[in-house]
């Protein structure tokens, strides 16, 4: 049996009766002139930290970028954004005390070297013009290396997505392959929506380079431009059967740019795991099960689609936002994804929306109005946030119905 199926049933074994929130943030540390921390400071600061809490210390190319408790973990992204990634929860409150827990730890230890943790869907000077995405050090570790010099080869913003982006994602829970289906078929639609609703922006009026008529959603134009091998919605989702072995094939055959076998990064280019297999670079016998689940989800990270399919949903369309606003996005996608019959209801009023050219048509759209862009069924985007949230209310607990006032 082969990687092929045994993606398949990586996937499967994902189904669970559970209704679990995950969240991650990835922060931009800055100081005062809004200059982001170097690899050389952070780093120890990393390893200091993890020592010291009893942490499990993460290592890539020798260097400590990270570590992980049994509440939640720590890491670096391409260009120092330094992210948290809290363990699911099936409650917001608990997923609030983990990110207390995680400030009280790190925010004196950035205070006293003259930084504070920032969260925008870009880096505010590059969003502003004041600096130039290849003014930014990427972090030396090889997988940022091969990862730049490919994507500037497959479109324009390559270069600000690795140095100068930062993301709020959430993962959900899916009890079978037709729930899965069903959630990620929603979650799609309603993709345009969520990205205006999680806009973090420094000035409202600054505009993408080579955007000059399109003042929202800076960070999805830049994944967008990316790379069309790996980004935008979820290649094969609105085929006849789609489901399971549809998204091993996708995986299977995504350009993988790197592997990362056995501690050690390669360049790998525009092959996939398929060719890796054909041309021995990676043994399809012989391999133990450990390791061959880490080459699995080695593959399912190369693809950077607005939803990754993983042993859950992780939903990729929100920017970074103050930690509140994402506690009422988690809210939000909770009393929607979580809800039958809200799903049933958005079926029903998105059932026109039947292909992926329709949702980013109103992507489009409200790159160039916001808000004020008239999308689905001739509603504006204002009015299906509107929607999304009294739909959310309806189905949340008292207390948690709080949250969705930060949205």
């Amino acid at each position: 049996m082969g990687y092929l199926d045994d993606i398949y049933r990586y996937i499967e074994s994902g189904e669970t009766d559970n209704e679990n929130l995950g969240l991650e943030i990835e922060h931009f540390v800055l100081d005062d002139e809004g200059n982001q921390i170097t690899f050389d400071e952070i780093v120890p600061l990393i390893e200091e930290v993890g020592k010291k809490t009893g942490a499990e210390l993460i290592y890539m190319d020798g260097f400590p970028v990270g570590y992980v408790n049994d509440r939640y973990s720590i890491s670096l992204e391409p260009a120092c954004q330094f992210e948290i990634s809290i363990h699911p929860y099936p409650d917001v409150s608990e997923i609030e005390k983990v990110y207390v827990e995680f400030l009280s730890v790190w925010k004196p230890i950035f205070r006293e070297r003259g930084y504070s943790l920032v969260t925008k869907g870009n880096l505010p000077l590059v969003e502003c013009g004041n600096l130039k995405p290849d003014q930014i050090p990427l972090s030396p570790k090889r997988r940022y290396q091969y990862m730049d010099a490919y994507f500037r080869k497959t479109g324009q913003y390559g270069r600000y997505m690795m140095r100068a982006a930062a993301s709020t994602q959430v993962s959900v829970d899916y009890r079978s392959e037709s729930d899965l289906i069903r959630k990620l078929t929603v979650l799609q639609k309603i993709a345009p929506i969520l990205m205006i609703m999680m806009e973090s922006k420094t000035n409202e009026d600054s505009r993408l380079q080579g955007s000059p008529d399109k003042p929202h959603l800076f960070r999805i134009q830049e994944w967008d431009d990316l790379d069309p091998d790996r980004t935008g919605f979820y290649p094969k989702s609105f085929d006849p059967g789609f489901g399971y072995e549809m998204i091993a094939d996708v995986v299977y055959h995504t350009p993988l740019i790197l592997l990362t076998d056995q501690g050690v990064t390669t360049n790998v280019g525009h092959r996939n795991a398929e060719e890796l297999v054909l041309n021995h670079t990676i043994s399809d016998s012989g391999v133990d099960d450990r390791r061959k689940q880490k080459l699995i989800e080695h593959f399912l990270s190369m693809g950077f689609f607005h939803f990754r399919v993983k042993k859950y949903i992780e939903i990729r369309v929100a920017d970074s936002v103050p930690f509140k606003k994402a506690l009422g996005y988690v809210a939000l996608l909770k009393g929607i994804v979580y809800s039958d019959g809200n799903l049933d209801i958005l079926e029903k009023e998105l059932a026109e929306v039947d292909a992926v050219s329709k949702i980013q048509d109103a992507v489009e759209r409200i790159e160039a109005e916001g808000f004020d862009a008239v999308i689905y069924k001739n509603r504006t985007a204002a009015g299906w946030r509107e929607k999304l949230i009294e739909l959310a209310r309806g189905s949340l607990s008292g207390y948690e119905k709080g949250y969705l006032s930060y949205v």
